[in-house]
C-alpha cells in the first residue's frame, strides 16, 4: 500500500456488460460504514475516467494502459455471434470465424473485440455504438460479434446468439491507478480473489474496521427502572432456609396461647 485512506465511501466504475452485484454484496457485508458507489462507463472511456481519479478502481475491459494503471485479470468471456432467430446459425451449437465470410459483420465504433482481421464482409457504415449494432441485426441489415455479456444485456425476443470458437475474447479485470493503492482498493483486491474475512489480507485495517464497527453499533438505550423490583431490606436474610409447615405453624401458635392461659394474672 502507498497511502492511507481518507475518503468516506469507495466508487467503482464498471464497463457495459460487467456484472458487479456479487462483490458489491460482499463489500457490505465485511464494510457497512463505508458506502460504495457505482459509476457505469463505456469501454472506451474508462482508462481516462481512473486516471482522472474520477473513481477509486475500475472493473474494465483488456487491454488498459500498464504504464499508468494496476491490472489483475478476473476472467475471459465467451465470443458470440448475434443472429435472428430464423437465421441458418441459430440451427447449430456454435460456428467459425469462417463460417461467417459470406455474412455481413456489423463492427460497432465501441466494439471491444481486438481483430487482426474483421470476420465477414463489412457494412457500408460502422455504427455508433453496440446497441444500435443489436437494432440493425433485428432488422436484417447483418450479424454482430460480441463478448456473451453484451448478447446477454441488449438482449431481445427475435434474436439468439451461439459462440464462435475462434474470435478473439474479451478479459474481464480489476485496475485501479498504481500511485493510488489505498487500504480500501486492498479490500477490493481481497474481496474479488475471494479471501475470506478471516484472512490477514481479507481484514480490513484498524482504522477502516473501526469506522465500520462505530457506524453498525447500533444506540444504547436508557434502562428504564420504574416498575424494578426492589431487592431484599436490610436485615432480612436471603438464605434458603427450611420452611415451616403450616401444620407445625398452626401447632405453635396453640403453644403459645396455653401459655399465656396459664400465667396467673397479678393483682392490682
Amino acid at each position: 500500500m502507498t497511502g492511507s485512506e481518507t475518503s468516506p465511501s469507495f466508487r467503482l466504475a464498471y464497463v457495459p456488460g460487467v456484472t458487479p452485484t456479487k462483490w458489491v454484496r460482499i463489500w457490505n457485508e465485511r464494510l457497512p460504514g463505508v458506502p460504495l458507489a457505482l459509476v457505469a462507463v463505456s469501454a472506451a472511456e474508462v482508462d481516462g475516467v481512473l486516471k482522472d481519479r474520477g473513481a477509486d478502481a475500475g472493473l474494465v475491459r483488456l487491454p488498459v494502459d500498464r504504464t499508468v494503471l494496476s491490472a489483475i485479470p478476473l476472467y475471459t468471456e465467451t465470443t458470440v455471434v448475434v443472429v435472428p432467430k430464423d437465421h441458418l446459425v441459430a440451427a447449430v451449437d456454435e460456428v467459425s470465424v469462417e463460417d461467417l465470410a459470406d455474412e455481413i459483420v456489423l463492427h460497432p465504433l465501441d466494439d471491444t473485440l481486438d481483430w487482426e482481421e474483421l470476420p465477414g464482409r463489412p457494412a457500408i457504415e460502422r455504427p455508433a455504438t453496440t446497441a444500435d449494432a443489436v437494432e440493425l441485426v433485428a432488422a436484417g441489415v447483418g450479424v454482430l460479434v460480441v463478448p456473451q455479456s453484451l448478447a446477454r444485456l441488449h438482449h431481445r425476443k427475435d434474436l439468439t446468439y451461439r459462440p464462435v470458437v475462434d474470435a478473439p475474447q474479451s478479459g474481464v479485470a480489476l485496475s485501479w491507478p498504481e500511485d493510488a493503492t489505498t487500504d480500501l482498493v486492498e479490500q477490493f483486491i481481497g474481496i474479488v480473489r475471494g479471501r475470506t474475512v478471516n484472512s490477514s489480507r481479507g481484514r480490513p485495517p484498524a482504522s477502516v474496521a473501526a469506522s465500520a464497527a462505530a457506524s453498525a453499533q447500533p444506540k444504547r438505550k436508557t434502562p428504564d427502572t420504574r416498575g424494578a423490583r426492589r431487592g431484599p431490606s436490610a436485615g432480612t436474610s436471603t438464605g434458603n432456609a427450611p420452611r415451616r409447615s403450616s401444620s407445625g405453624a398452626a401447632k405453635g401458635a396453640k403453644g403459645t396461647k396455653a401459655a399465656k392461659r396459664g400465667k396467673p394474672r397479678r393483682r392490682s
